[in-house]
């Protein structure tokens, strides 16, 4: 009765502040917002900065603006690169949360942030987050969230190992009894894909492309697994010798080249993992599988990759995109219960 009547003035949030996308979990209704970590900064004729766009809008503008105008991904490799942006960019989503509720004061505010961040840059963003408006606020380590939010019963005396591949960061975990046995972060993920794809299409063809071409590559013919079926897709770059736009067309083949380099970083971190996993809880791990979760693991076939490089079975979550931001609203609740689940910083 007591929790049913505290809800009615208090607004939990759960945040995956994350290098490509920002999702915002509302207790009792959801992920509520999933939008791009992009900010689209206006310079004025005397030299001021405001913000023009954010979010959807504001990654619609990537290698479109004016002089005047400039795009901006204010985190980099999961760790805040630009502290005013980000704080700008929070408040503006955590208003657009806000907007059409009830007036509740924002109360508590769980953040992910990846394993390997230090004690400053979590410092950065739990300011971030409480300049934008949080009373309290809580930072948690991506891969509990992430082994959550994908449904893995981390509390029981059993090893679990959870790989989320994020944009700037891909975590490597094994968890057992509600904390981390052992963990990696590299800095490798959706953005590294990107690099490597632009790179690729420089050095093949000789041609420039935009990051913002080389993620609908990815998405749309990008494979981690050589497979029977070969897809295409055209694309319009701009070639570097004749100075003007050119099409162009790229297989899946193609692609699976260009990403071997970043692919063979993520496989080794879970190979080192299971290295140094001890005995008793690899065996758990070799019985239940390793679960992906986070938007890498949406790349086609990567369950594939891994599963032959370790010969143990891979599941990729449900819905692995919005994994760790649940986590984090799973995280809210066990706060009521007084659970000591595991020691939030």
């Amino acid at each position: 009765m007591f929790d049913a009547v505290r809800r009615l003035f208090v607004n939990d949030l759960s945040i995956d502040l994350g290098t490509a996308n920002t999702l915002v979990y509302v207790r009792d209704e959801g992920i509520v917002l999933n939008e791009p970590s992009v900010v689209a900064i206006r310079m004025d004729a005397r030299g001021a900065k405001k913000v023009e766009a954010v979010g959807i809008e504001a990654k619609q503008m990537l290698g479109r603006t004016p002089t005047n105008i400039t795009t901006v991904r204010p985190l980099r490799d999961g760790v805040i690169a630009d502290y005013t942006v980000t704080e700008k960019m929070l408040q503006h989503f955590i208003r657009k949360v806000q907007k059409g509720r009830m007036s509740r004061p924002m109360t508590r505010v769980v953040v992910c942030v990846p394993y390997g961040s230090t004690q400053v840059e979590r410092r950065a963003i739990r300011e971030s987050v409480e300049n934008a408006g949080a009373r309290k606020v809580w930072v948690i380590e991506e891969p509990i969230a992430a082994a959550l939010g994908a449904g893995i019963p981390i509390g029981e005396a059993r090893g679990s190992m959870v790989v989320d591949i994020g944009g700037g960061t891909s975590e490597v975990a094994v968890i057992s009894l509600n904390g981390i046995v052992y963990a990696e972060s590299v800095r490798i993920g959706g953005d590294k894909f990107d690099e490597s794809i632009v790179s690729y299409v420089r050095r093949q063809y000789n041609m420039l492309i935009g990051e913002a071409t080389a993620e609908r590559i990815k998405i749309q013919i990008g494979t981690a697994f050589p497979g029977h079926e070969v897809q295409e897709i055209d694309v319009v770059g701009r070639h570097l010798a004749a100075g003007v736009p050119r099409n162009f067309t790229m297989n899946s083949n193609e692609i699976l080249d260009a990403l071997q380099e970043p692919l063979s970083g993520i496989v080794k971190a879970v190979k080192q993992a299971l290295e140094r996993t001890p005995p008793e809880l690899g065996s758990d791990v070799a019985e239940r599988g390793i679960v992906l979760t986070g938007g890498g693991a949406l790349l086609r076939d990567l369950d594939k990759l891994i599963s032959e490089e370790t010969g143990l079975p891979v599941i990729i979550a449900d819905d692995p995109l919005t994994c760790v931001a649940r986590g984090g609203g799973m995280v809210l609740d066990m706060l009521d219960r007084q659970s000591d689940f595991y020691s939030l910083d």
